[in-house]
């Protein structure tokens, strides 16, 4: 599957340029993530390489189907220079293998937690999976593969997780953009919930 790789960077690269700076972190049974960064202005990019080497399955699945399943990688956007957000490396690292390590079917209008702050300072420990196709355009591979999304993540404050569990995915979108939030300031408060 590194050809799938291969044709992932090189998306990457045409819509996001070339990243200034790559990690890689291996987790005990799962294939190496590795997450770039790309400047952008005042903004910086994150984005994930190796979560589409396998397609996510369905946890209930008895067996794993080495071909067919949905394929993503996961990009978070934030203000440049104001938090220590390269230290989120290893928490994006970490929600990139949790389909290999949970059995998790990560899409748009899913939750995904750290359990600890995405930086130091952050006021967030999860992210809500936004629609793909903006930012990156979807790639699409030879059949029977499915096509690899690029699932923009936009940090949530505990407060905001909470209510989007009872909410919604889209209510919580809502109330961002009727509030003007500002998704990319890494030192954001939470929305008004009440």
């Amino acid at each position: 599957m590194s050809d799938v790789l291969a044709l992932v960077e090189a998306r990457l690269r045409t819509a996001l340029g070339e990243p200034d700076a790559r990690a890689a972190v291996t987790f005990l049974g799962t294939d190496r993530i590795e997450v770039l960064r790309f400047l952008d202005g005042d903004v910086v990019r994150y984005a994930t390489l190796g979560m589409s080497a396998q397609p996510m399955s369905d946890p209930t699945a008895v067996v794993a189907d080495p071909l067919r399943g949905p394929r993503a990688e996961l990009v978070l956007s934030v203000r440049a220079g104001r938090a220590d957000t390269d230290k989120v490396l290893r928490p994006l690292a970490v929600l990139a293998a949790s389909p290999q390590v949970e059995g998790l079917v990560v899409a748009p209008g899913a939750s995904l937690d750290t359990g600890e702050p995405l930086w130091p300072g952050a006021p967030f420990t999860s992210v809500l999976v936004a629609e793909s196709g903006g930012l990156v355009e979807d790639l699409e591979l030879d059949e029977p593969l499915e096509p690899v999304r690029f699932l923009p993540l936009l940090p949530m404050t505990p407060n905001e997780a909470a209510w989007k569990r009872v909410q919604g995915a889209a209510a919580l979108e809502e109330r961002w953009l009727a509030h003007g939030t500002d998704l990319r300031d890494p030192l954001r408060s939470g929305v008004p919930l009440g």
